[in-house]
């Protein structure tokens, strides 16, 4: 009796121990990937060396680019950073809430200072993937209200460690630091004695946290304010750069290195960890470059602020070791509504927001297994610039310019306006412009610049980097 009770007790055991470790199996198989979004803000699109750029070495983002799927035809959903970052962190184009304009104007009618944000009614990629079990983490630059119901902890953020303005020094400031300018530890204020240089501060933080042994996984929004002004370079890479002779080029120069040397010091710890295995990393610029930093767009014509190519199209990778092609292109029009659902999907997650998301699950199309587009057309509006592209078709529509029409697959750098000889097409894209507008509000707040800049701006006799520059 004693022996056959021993005997059943073995088998049941080998059984059991076997289900375990089939079960132990399934289950690392089947782990929810981490997601990291490293966003950089304001960088000109021909300053990557692997969009083209020559002059300032980028061999960390060119490896990581290099390492998945890179986008050729990628934009974002504004030409300025708020708005941009709004479409980035709800999948929603963010003229669907109001939120056209960079929150330097003033408020529409019925709406108060304190409604300037990110609308609070919006679920947001943090509130998404907190619901499907994720840790999460928002870094760097928020800009997206400064009021307390818009703080990135009332959000769907964990935690918090940036500032909530568009800009501010990469060194510590001296005196009184502005409101939107303190950078917050959560719900405490870290102290200017302590802060080194942004850019390394905030790969430290992403560092900690990622490297932090927890059961969930992680979702971590990283937003450099690298390159944004002030254009604030180290010594050492000021240094690096004196073949430059121009001084806003060198200093340029010298935070695009840092911010590259950045990105590899992030990406080798996740190597260190064993974390880069199951990680989803989803690389994005926030628009064009800027007017004011010395950025270089190369053959995309305008910078920040316009609806040309080079106000909203941007480098943007997806990088998921063993699960997406390793260096290869995709040249379907793609924008950054599409980060949302992609990594959704890549989590076996579901959505848990009410409201459509306009961005597209991009995993099927990547791995080949559907064919067509992932977007039937792309759209833009701010203020009086709209713009919207239909396969290489792009068609702007500013106030009180004529209609632009140009063909991206033989002019890329907008040169060309083919309005006049294509009449039905302009008629076709202006319908479809018009149609999408019906799901759009109204403006909550107005932009600190006027409709002129808009006007002028994407006139075609403004032609040439210095011209594009004189208007903001």
């Amino acid at each position: 009796m004693k022996r056959i009770n021993f005997l059943f007790f073995f088998i049941f055991s080998v059984i059991i121990a076997t289900g375990c470790s089939q079960q132990n199996k399934n289950t690392a198989g089947n782990k929810k990937p981490n997601v990291i979004i490293i966003l950089t803000d304001d960088a000109g699109y021909a300053d990557f060396g692997a969009y083209g750029g020559t002059e300032i070495p980028t061999p960390n983002i060119d490896s990581l680019l290099a390492s998945g799927v890179k986008f050729t035809n990628a934009y974002v959903t504004a030409s300025v950073c708020a708005p941009s970052r709004a479409g980035l962190l709800t999948g929603r184009y963010q003229q669907r809430f109001g939120f056209e304009n960079n929150m330097s104007g003033e408020p529409a009618e019925g709406f108060t200072k304190q409604d300037m944000g990110m609308d609070p009614e919006e679920n947001t990629f943090a509130d998404e993937m907190r619901a499907n079990g994720y840790r999460t983490l928002a870094i760097g630059k928020w800009h997206l209200g400064d009021e307390e119901k818009h703080f990135p902890l009332n959000r769907g953020f964990d935690e918090f460690y940036g500032f909530v303005g568009g800009h501010r020094s990469f060194f510590p400031i001296k005196g009184k630091v502005p409101a939107d300018q303190v950078i917050h530890n959560n719900k405490s204020i870290v102290s200017e004695d302590s802060v080194t240089y942004l850019t390394d501060m905030w790969t430290d933080k992403a560092i900690s946290f990622m490297t932090q042994k927890a059961e969930k996984p992680f979702f971590v929004y990283l937003a450099y304010n690298a390159v944004h002004t002030p254009v604030d370079a180290k010594k050492e890479y000021w240094d690096k750069f004196s073949s430059i002779a121009d001084s806003g080029r060198r200093s340029y120069a010298a935070l695009m290195a840092s911010l590259d040397d950045n990105v590899g010091r992030l990406r080798q710890s996740l190597k260190e960890n064993n974390l880069d295995e199951n990680t989803l990393i989803l690389f994005l610029n926030d628009n064009g470059g800027a007017t004011t930093n010395s950025s270089d767009n190369g053959p995309l014509r305008g910078m920040k602020g316009s609806v040309w190519e080079g106000g909203t199209r941007v480098a943007m990778s997806m990088i998921w070791k063993n699960k997406l092609p390793h260096n290869v292109t995709f040249d379907y029009p793609v924008n950054s509504l599409d980060f949302l659902p992609t990594s959704l999907a890549a989590a076996n997650g579901k959505q848990v927001g009410k409201k459509t998301l306009d961005g597209k699950n991009l995993l099927p199309y990547i791995k080949g297994e559907t064919k067509e587009a992932p977007h039937e057309a792309l759209f833009w509006r701010r203020g009086v610039a709209a713009a919207v592209r239909e396969g290489n078709w792009k068609l702007i529509r500013v106030e009180t310019d004529p209609i632009l029409l140009f063909d991206l697959s033989k002019d890329l750098s907008e040169t060309k306006n083919l309005a006049k000889e294509n009449p039905e097409k302009v008629k076709h894209l202006l319908a479809k412009l018009a149609e999408w507008e019906k799901g759009l509000s109204k403006p909550h707040w107005s932009s600190s610049y006027g409709p002129e800049n808009l006007i002028i701006k994407h006139r075609m006799e403004t032609v040439g980097r210095d011209m594009e520059r004189m208007y903001p």
